[in-house]
């Protein structure tokens, strides 16, 4: 039987994997200008990402239960951390498109996009693993 606490669950992955493959394609970059193509990847993965996340932080604000003590702390630390990778991400998506609608080079804007870029999937990790420690240690029957 399907249940509205398992949409969460199902979600998280996405921004982890969008997020983070889109920001080393950004990354590589740097340093194998040839493949013109890796900013168009780490764009299109950043936007989709920075929506797989808006949507995963909303599903986990509407489908999940609350919790009390030591795993309710854990649960906040994990929801800040998810609020805060969506917010870089964000900030690395308005960046980039500021940077494509004035179509011109802005080299000093397109490192603070990908230093944004950067701390969202840093951010995501952080996320992750605290999701990780929250099922696996308060909510996995031993």
């Amino acid at each position: 039987m399907f249940n509205v606490a398992h949409i969460h669950p199902m979600l998280v992955h996405f921004p982890i994997v969008l997020i983070a493959f889109g920001f080393l394609a950004e990354f590589v970059y740097l340093f194998y200008k040839k493949e013109a193509c890796l900013p168009k990847v780490g764009f299109f993965f950043l936007t989709i990402g920075t929506l797989a996340a808006f949507v995963t932080v909303l599903s986990g604000f509407l489908f999940t239960q609350e919790m009390a003590g030591v795993a309710g702390q854990v649960r906040e630390t994990h929801e800040r951390f998810a609020i805060v990778t969506f917010l870089f991400a964000f900030i690395a998506w308005c960046l980039r498109v500021y940077i494509l609608k004035k179509k011109k080079e802005m080299p000093k804007l397109n490192i603070l996009a990908l230093v944004f870029y950067g701390l969202a999937t840093l951010a995501v990790f952080v996320t992750g693993f605290f999701g990780g420690n929250l099922v696996y240690n308060y909510m996995m029957p031993l």
